[in-house]
């Protein structure tokens, strides 16, 4: 890349404030025996894939034994690994490749809920002494026809009532998500040790930090109380049925999160040759609350990086170029100084980029992902720009919400889509997996959507996105200065500056149709541009040198330039 610096010193006093997270979706990323489910020993197998591409850093959704009621959000041992996905041994084995590879590994920790499998529910059901608060109980409300019904009308996320009746016990426990996935009370204090021994478990494995699950969810008023109507329906068994200002985000929760900062650092500074150990947290929470997460009103710092999904839910298909802007602005104005901005493009319980935004807007996606500054998170198969497979019947359904609302209206809800196996190739099963029959089938498209045949094509999703990973290493991207602007309704440009160095400029068209953009006043005065990575199907070519004051941009394109 002509023109541009390559600092091969740090930047930054830290290894993850500039860090692209790439998410893999274990069961779905590659199968190494022939068993049609992803699995250790195939991560293993490719992570040379991801050193190669540019990629430093993972986060393995769950991997930990579990029933597979919610595909390992539901934990039985948070000590042991799923023995489908593999041993102890092939974790320490990925954990030392990845090591030798430059590539750090992040953990899905899911600490609001275990699975009704897991010991410790188990002696909770039965009260044996230690155990009978480790979990949100309740005796219910008898009314006066003699009929037991739940303490209040919270539903769950997955539809239906919060509350499940336990024969054994003879009272309620709550559920959030799933009955199989009863909710850990953290009002007591042996809960959070267990978990804080859950913690230093792993990190004397060797992970770089947890990606924290459902961390708003943590904590329920201790009242109980009904929650307010929403009046967005009148189904009571849906989540939206009511205002979950009882149930999720309480105050507690960010006491938890410095609690786990504390514990984080601690760590950190005990072993100082080993990196610093990070906390993502999980939670579609206001802006505020998100803030508060990085650093609260007392200077207390909690989350290196609170997920920020407004790519996700509060930018669409047909929003505009103001849309896009005000999104990213509002975080950065949000985000209390001296931290890490981060960017969430997708993940495993949306739709996918191309299928959110059309496929003609995939490396205008990631360009913008991946040259705005701090940390990205990429979801496995998006630098490939991997479609949903929205065909799934209801019978090939399984994930959970989808089959609790039934064939009807499964299609609405169903994240199966999304999480369909990764395409490697053109080979049996894309080259996910020789079984016969894979736990989701593989998206047909497969046989020209592939990464090989990207590695190969003379222009590609994967080459556009490798050549981002590669702008990103330059000290400019790095720390440069950053200003965003709608040059039109439909166009936007930010640029990344610093002293001694050329500026490096992306604009992006999000319409459907041709857009033709003045960049002088943008930039303060005329200059030319060189274009340092283009799409797929631009007409324009790396190095080629464009006028800043008539720049034609094809539907859904965007550019990468150095400002010269």
């Amino acid at each position: 890349m002509a023109g541009l610096v390559k600092s091969d010193t740090e930047d930054f006093i830290d290894w993850w404030p500039h860090t692209v997270f790439y998410q893999i979706y274990p069961r779905s990323f590659k199968d190494s025996n022939g068993g049609g489910i992803g699995d250790l020993k195939g991560i293993t197998s490719k992570l040379r894939y991801l050193a190669d591409t540019g990629i430093t850093a993972t986060w393995l959704s769950p991997i930990f034994q579990s029933p597979m009621i919610d595909f390992g959000y539901d934990i039985s041992d948070y000590k042991a690994i799923q023995p489908e996905y593999g041993t102890m041994q092939d974790f320490e084995e990925l954990i030392d490749t990845a090591f030798e590879l430059g590539i750090k590994v992040v953990l899905d920790f899911v600490p609001n809920h275990s699975s009704d499998q897991h010991e410790w529910f188990k002696k909770s059901a039965a009260r044996e002494p230690g155990y009978e608060d480790f979990y949100v109980w309740h005796d219910g409300i008898v009314q006066e026809n003699g009929t037991r019904v739940p303490p209040n009308n919270w539903p769950s996320v997955f539809y239906g009532s919060a509350w499940e009746w336990h024969e054994g016990r003879e009272q309620y426990y709550l559920h959030q998500f799933t009955k199989e996935q009863p909710d850990l009370n953290y009002r007591n204090p042996k809960v959070v040790q267990a978990m804080d021994d859950v913690l230093l478990f792993w990190l004397n494995k060797g992970v770089a930090g947890f990606r924290i699950d459902a961390v708003n969810h943590l904590f329920e008023d201790e009242s109980l109380k009904d929650e307010p109507l929403s009046g967005k329906t009148t189904d009571s068994l849906s989540y939206d049925y009511t205002k979950h200002i009882y149930s999720r985000d309480l105050p507690e929760v960010l006491e938890m999160i410095h609690h786990w900062r504390q514990l984080l650092d601690d760590f950190s500074a005990k072993h100082p040759e080993r990196p610093t150990r990070i906390m993502m947290t999980e939670a579609y929470a206001g802006l505020t609350q998100l803030a508060d997460y990085y650093e609260d009103s007392n200077g207390v710092r909690g989350s290196h990086l609170p997920f920020n999904f407004h790519f996700i839910t509060d930018v669409k298909g047909d929003s505009d170029a103001r849309d896009y802007v005000y999104n990213v602005e509002k975080w950065l104005i949000y985000m209390p100084r001296g931290h890490a901005a981060n960017w969430v493009m997708g993940n495993h319980d949306n739709p996918r980029v191309a299928s959110r935004f059309g496929p003609a807007s995939v490396d205008a996606m990631n360009m913008l992902l991946l040259t705005l500054p701090g940390v990205a998170v990429t979801y496995n198969g998006e630098e490939l720009g991997m479609v949903d497979y929205r065909e799934l019947s209801w019978e090939e359904t399984v994930d959970p919400p989808a089959r609790n609302v039934g064939e009807k209206l499964y299609q609405e809800v169903s994240r199966d889509p999304v999480r369909t196996p990764f395409q490697w190739n053109n080979e049996t099963n894309a080259g996910f997996s020789t079984a016969a029959k894979t736990w989701l089938p593989v998206h047909p498209n497969y046989l020209e959507l592939n990464l090989e045949a990207q590695k190969v094509a003379n222009r590609s999703h994967y080459q556009v996105y490798k050549d981002l990973l590669e702008l990103r290493k330059s000290a400019i991207m790095r720390v440069g200065r950053f200003n965003i602007e709608p040059l039109t309704r439909w166009v936007f440009a930010f640029k990344r500056s610093y002293p001694n160095f050329e500026s490096i400029i992306t604009v992006i068209n999000v319409s459907d149709k041709e857009q033709l953009v003045d960049l002088s006043e943008f930039l303060s005065q005329p200059k030319k541009l060189v274009v340092e990575v283009s799409g797929v199907d631009s007409k324009y070519q790396p190095g080629q040198s464009l006028a800043a004051s008539a720049l034609l941009l094809a539907a859904r394109e965007g550019l990468v330039c150095r400002l010269v």
